[in-house]
């Protein structure tokens, strides 16, 4: 079975320059869409989201994902107005609820994030409607404000908001309200059907038929012609995250005993003399069981697995050569 669409998925390890070129060559072999992530206090999404938008025609450029504290609604709406004003009809938002200890370290109490979520997306959207808003619920408060465009288009504008969730309550919440959910990477594809399942109960709870969500994923995808390299660059990665995102870890299934062994090396930041050291608690099993890694066949018929438990379009986080993965998967 072959995978009939797919996305890029761009973090800080290339230079936004980089990235534009591989935002290009992306579209020239029919991908779907470019993400860019916003996580760790290294890159913001929107400079670069607007970079990508600007040197290419028809790929869809999105978050993957801000999240719903750092920005006030109104400035997210206009920055989402501003980006639709670069690229009509090309821009997604990929909007999460962010994690600790990141959150915390910077000051933001990310309490009732469920709540703080659907307040987010519903003035958001109204205000993408061009509606003047009033709200005020417990954490969003708005009086009167709107889009005040005088310059330039007055219409509503179509970005749609896809809620990265991991958590069960989060998934509900995607499915009730959501135009779709960005499924996170680092877990097994079996991970999926549960979260799906929460997906469908949201969706049935407002009425909304499963079908008409998108479900995208990011997938690690580590490439190589010979298997232990695209391993080794893989396990890297997972290294980072298991240590410093415990929702991923916990979502993937790795034991505490591993996070702790990797936690008790790794610094914050970490380096790359600690994640080299703590590589070695990360087994090839491991690897290849939440991450698409291997020959570029291996990595095809991993990333059709996350398809087959419902993922719509794998959104693919090259590690290695990003040209030699694009084009592995090109739909052109």
């Amino acid at each position: 079975m072959a995978v009939q669409r797919v996305a890029l998925y761009l973090q800080d390890a290339h230079p936004i320059r980089e990235g534009m070129k591989l935002a290009q060559f992306a579209e020239k072999h029919g991908f779907e869409a470019v993400w860019q992530a916003e996580s760790r206090l290294v890159r913001d999404a929107i400079v670069p989201m607007a970079a990508y938008a600007a040197v290419t025609e028809r790929i869809k450029v999105a978050s993957g994902v801000i999240n719903n504290w750092t920005r006030n609604v109104g400035l997210l709406a206009a920055t989402l107005l501003t980006l639709d004003d670069l690229a009509p009809n090309r821009i997604i938002c990929g909007i999460g609820a962010w994690w600790d200890p990141l959150a915390k370290n910077v000051g933001i109490e990310r309490k009732k994030p469920l709540v703080a979520m659907r307040e987010t997306i519903e003035v958001v959207r109204r205000l993408l409607r061009m509606e003047n808003v009033t709200f005020h619920g417990e954490f969003v408060h708005v009086t009167g404000i709107e889009l005040d465009v005088v310059h330039g288009r007055r219409e509503p504008r179509h970005v749609p908001l896809m809620i990265g969730a991991t958590g069960m309550k989060m998934m509900e919440l995607a499915g009730e309200i959501a135009d779709g959910v960005l499924l996170n990477y680092c877990v097994p594809p079996e991970y999926n059907d549960s979260a799906l399942e929460h997906l469908r109960i949201g969706a049935e709870r407002a009425g909304r038929k499963f079908d008409e969500i998108d479900r995208p994923q990011l997938i690690v995808c580590s490439v190589h012609p010979e298997k232990a390299v695209a391993l080794d660059g893989a396990r890297a990665l997972l290294t980072q995250y298991l240590a410093q995102q415990p929702h991923i870890a916990q979502a993937s299934g790795v034991s505490d005993e591993v996070v702790k062994q990797i936690q008790s090396i790794l610094g914050w930041p970490a380096t790359k003399e600690q994640i080299k050291e703590a590589m070695r608690f990360v087994p090839d099993e491991l690897v290849q069981r939440i991450t698409a890694s291997g020959t570029p066949e291996e990595v095809q018929a991993k990333v059709n697995e996350y398809v087959a438990h419902g993922c719509t379009c794998p959104v693919l986080y090259p590690l290695g050569d990003p040209y030699l993965m694009i084009e592995v998967f090109s739909q052109a």
